[in-house]
């Protein structure tokens, strides 16, 4: 097994990650967006935008879970070098990377207000899905 530093990274270079992971997160909207509405300049209003945001919403969660699942990065955390383990060192499996994404409904609140303040309160710099999925993020 791999021998892993496992200081765990702390909200500026997380922050910077989700930041890449959030354009890409955008690219998408407007991707199934168009695939939605056959136009770039979509408007939708009631059922069609729930539609549309629902979509998206799970491709979105699919992207995160099956990454960092899989690899133990998204594309934001390979830009930055970084990514998902277990708190052992182990690599990230798919029920902790589904416990840490699931839980980005609650960390991802005010614009990742309440990741940021856990991470920076933790002594694991952990948000909540991370505590939950017993996962770090650490150097790649």
């Amino acid at each position: 097994m791999e021998v892993i530093d496992l200081e765990n990274k702390g909200i500026g270079i997380r922050a910077a990650a989700v930041i890449i992971d959030s354009i890409l997160g955008l690219v998408l909207f407007m991707i199934v967006g168009f695939f939605y509405t056959g136009s770039l300049t979509f408007q939708l209003v009631g059922a069609d935008a729930m539609g549309l945001i629902g979509a998206w919403t799970v491709l979105f969660f699919l992207y995160f879970f099956l990454m960092e699942g899989y690899k133990g990065q998204t594309i934001g955390k390979m830009v930055t070098s970084i990514k998902v383990v277990k708190d052992d060192g182990s690599p990230c499996d798919m029920q902790a990377s589904f416990i840490r994404n699931i839980l980005r409904i609650i960390d991802g609140q005010f614009i990742y207000v309440v990741g940021a303040v856990l991470i920076a309160v933790t002594d694991g710099n952990q948000r909540l899905g991370d505590l939950a999925g017993k996962t770090v993020v650490v150097d790649a």
